[in-house]
């Protein structure tokens, strides 16, 4: 790492667009956005906003990127606040545009890295909120690799039905329950009316927070930036500092590439399983790394795993969501004490200049009667809740969110479906029993294209009561909100001619998580037949972005990458 003079901000980009006669027309273009001739003697800072009115997750961003554009201005910098795009999942849920939710991370990544790079900002402040957010606005640090910050919007608190606690979930499983006849109409209006009381991101330990959780880990946001209300003063604090903190990493030439470390991979991964966080993140820490240049696969999920217990209570498989985890003290103590143990580890290198283990040094604990992080002597469960599998439905991988409340085997027959609207009917419907298998193909990446979530089947299936007698295992993925014996991201995909789409229905399908298996019963000689049989399926899209993913994406067990 290379530490330059103190007190000194650099132009490393921004001066090959600012500086000497030839440059008059650029300086003239941005004189007309309220550049001084003073500020072209300053490094330029980009905020990149992901602000839009779609979701509530990010409705109240542009505000945090004024705010942050405020810390960037008073270290002496330049800032320039721009946007890109989100998309909203939880609106687009169980629908074809759901398509769009993976695919936006990369429209993100590219855009953040095409205005960076084209208007030569020295620094990036990067705010994001909806899942998809997040990740793809860390991919683009790591592909420009030049000094920056993730700040996240922050979590929304929950909504109150009857005296309980509701969220987005608490909305998708109470479709199922109607289905089931437990409770009304009027009842499911009443919700979805109250689910989700304002601006924030959707509020247990789903994808948003899963990632901004990693994201701290990883050491690119500063301390407890993961673990703050959205509509909150710690969350102004938090972007304003992010302002001031780039402009230092300028100063000190602390780049992306000093940071985001193999073993800072392993952090990220050992608290997303102490938190009991979303699959998703699987994916996504495989396309940061890989963006990164950092060596990453899905066996370092099951080495950290096998070390690492699950210690949150949050939901979904939990009684918690994260503002309550904010009000003890957030992720810091967690991580404190994982370093502690040696399951973090702490002398790694973070945007604030300092370690890990510098930055939790004043931390307090928790209180002592606070039941939402559990003692390491009393897990929720001892190893790690995201459990790879392998076997002849997954020879490249599958990744499975096992918990402790499900069970750690399932064996039953399959019902095959192939698309998520016709699993979704057919559960709604009281077509898929107990002992069933649902199996959800031609969702992956490439094959639906974009690989939905399937948080409406899962949600249906625990809201008909179903959740311990039925599983779900899908090339496709899964919502953070998602629970029960579910395995997704299974690979190869059906549409490149992966096992699971040599299925049928009837077939028995055996998922161990403690032989880390998933594998049918079916004959050597039938399923080579199966095999031989099998014929690509035509292109569901052949034009627009969803086409031009479809050519261009990955396997899922490699991130689903498109570079």
């Amino acid at each position: 790492m290379t530490t330059r003079k103190k007190g000194s901000l650099h132009r490393n980009w921004s001066q090959a667009v600012t500086d000497g006669a030839e440059r008059a027309a650029s300086r003239a273009m941005l004189h007309a956005v309220g550049f001084t001739r003073e500020d072209f003697r300053k490094s330029q800072v980009g905020v990149a906003s992901t602000w839009s009115q779609v979701t509530p997750c990010n409705l109240h961003i542009d505000r945090l990127a004024r705010r942050a554009a405020e810390g960037v201005a008073a270290a002496g910098a330049k800032p320039v606040i721009f946007n890109t795009i989100t998309i909203s999942d939880a609106v687009s849920m169980g629908t074809a545009g759901m398509r769009y939710s993976l695919v936006s991370r990369e429209i993100i990544a590219d855009s953040i890295e095409a205005v960076t790079a084209c208007e030569a900002f020295d620094g990036l402040v990067a705010i994001g909120g909806c899942d998809k957010n997040m990740p793809g606005c860390l991919i683009a640090m790591a592909r420009l690799n030049r000094p920056a910050v993730f700040v996240y919007g922050g979590t929304v608190k929950p909504g109150c039905h009857h005296g309980k606690k509701v969220d987005i979930v608490s909305v998708f499983e109470a479709v199922g329950r109607q289905a089931r006849g437990e409770i009304s109409g009027r009842e499911l209006r009443q919700i979805e009316a109250c689910a989700i009381p304002g601006a924030g991101s959707c509020g247990g330990m789903y994808t948003a927070n899963t990632m901004a959780s990693a994201i701290e880990a990883l050491g690119m946001s500063l301390p407890n930036s993961g673990a703050q209300n959205a509509l909150s003063a710690a969350k102004v604090r938090d972007c304003r500092a992010a302002g001031g903190a780039v402009a230092e990493l300028i100063r000190r030439g602390i780049r992306p590439s000093d940071i985001l470390v193999r073993e800072a991979f392993l952090n990220a991964i050992a608290l997303v399983m102490a938190m009991g966080g979303s699959t998703n993140s699987v994916l996504h820490l495989l396309a940061i790394a890989h963006a990164a240049n950092v060596r990453l696969e899905l066996d370092d999920f099951t080495r950290v795993g096998a070390r690492t217990p699950v210690l949150a209570d949050l939901k979904p498989f939990g009684r918690h969501v994260m503002s309550d985890l904010v009000a003890i003290g957030g992720t810091a103590p967690l991580m404190k004490r994982l370093i502690e143990e040696g399951l973090m580890d702490g002398g790694l290198l973070t945007v604030t200049g300092r370690t890990l283990k510098e930055n939790l040094r004043n931390v307090r604990p928790y209180p002592a009667k606070q039941a939402i992080i559990r003692p390491l002597s009393a897990p929720i469960k001892p190893t790690g809740h995201l459990v790879i599998l392998r076997g002849n439905l997954a020879p490249e991988g599958a990744v499975a969110k096992i918990t402790g409340h499900e069970g750690v085997r399932f064996e039953g027959r399959a019902i095959v479906f192939e698309s998520e609207e016709s699993a979704l009917a057919a559960i709604l419907k009281g077509r898929v029993k107990k002992g069933h298998v649902v199996v959800i193909r031609n969702e992956g990446p490439r094959g639906g294209p974009g690989m939905r979530e399937m948080l409406s089947p899962t949600s249906a299936i625990m809201g008909r009561g179903l959740g311990k007698d039925v599983a779900l295992i899908t090339d496709g993925r899964f919502s953070g909100g998602s629970h029960g014996f579910v395995v997704g991201h299974l690979s190869p995909e059906a549409a490149v001619g992966g096992p699971i789409a040599w299925v049928k229905n009837g077939d028995r399908i055996r998922i161990d998580a403690e032989t880390r298996r998933l594998d049918v019963d079916v004959p050597a000689a039938e399923w080579k037949k199966r095999r031989a049989a099998w014929k690509p399926p035509r292109p569901k899209e052949t034009r627009g972005v969803l086409a031009k993913y479809a050519r261009q994406v990955g396997s899922a067990s490699f991130g689903a990458v498109t570079d």
